[in-house]
């Protein structure tokens, strides 16, 4: 797994409109947009005791968390997601799911996928079992990805963060979320061995500064 620099920026719509003129003379959109975005739909799980959650809030160095998602509502491909932080560093495993593995990991259901496919599908549905691992909320959102080749950069630019409240039914098109309070719009900037001097200086906002935010906490207010 490869690791990448980090960094999260709250800012407001006024920042997002100055941002995407910038990248805009000078990155690549993602090949995945459409009409340079897409919607992204995931299911996010946690304990019983909520330690993703608590790991998160707490600013804990060493903690990972486990999502299924897709795009564009695209069920055709789903994929299950591990992301791991250490320090300033994150790094993401992602293999794709079935279906039939997708609705039987959304239903909780903790002997699904035995003795099928990949290492991480078999530590999910293990962690399920001796961790009680289970689907806590659905987190919608519009994603605006740049991505810029030397340094491996990649900026994302995402707004109307919703919530699923507790609900977990991830496959229906239908399923009813509402806004994350009051959420702001997240400036993502990742990066490998280094970060070009041009990016640094078309992500640059006055007043604005690094921070933690989680589109996962902030979906999990009402619960």
């Amino acid at each position: 797994m490869d690791f990448r620099h980090e960094w999260k920026h709250e800012i407001n719509y006024s920042d997002l409109l100055a941002v995407r003129q910038r990248l805009g003379c000078i990155a690549a959109q993602d090949c995945h947009a459409k009409d340079g975005r897409y919607e992204i739909r995931s299911l996010y799980f946690d304990t019983p005791t909520d330690r993703a959650l608590r790991e998160k809030l707490d600013g804990v160095d060493m903690r990972e968390k486990f999502r299924i998602r897709y795009y564009n509502g695209d069920t055709s491909l789903i994929l299950l997601e591990k992301k791991i932080k250490r320090g300033n560093l994150c790094g993401k495993e992602s293999v794709p799911l079935s279906r039939r593995q997708a609705q039987a990991a959304a239903d909780g259901e903790c002997r699904w996928g035995t003795g099928e496919g990949s290492p991480l599908l078999q530590e999910l549905r293990r962690k399920m079992t001796t961790q009680q691992l289970r689907p806590k909320t659905i987190v919608d959102y519009t994603r605006e990805p740049f991505v810029y080749a030397p340094g491996n950069v990649r900026v994302t630019l995402d707004y109307n963060i919703r919530t699923g409240l507790s609900g977990t039914d991830f496959l229906n098109p239908d399923c009813v979320t509402v806004p994350a309070g009051d959420a702001p719009v997240i400036l993502e900037v990742k990066w490998g061995a280094f970060l070009p001097e041009i990016i640094r200086d078309a992500v640059q906002l006055r007043g604005r500064r690094s921070g933690a935010f989680s589109k996962y906490a902030a979906c999990r207010i009402y619960g």
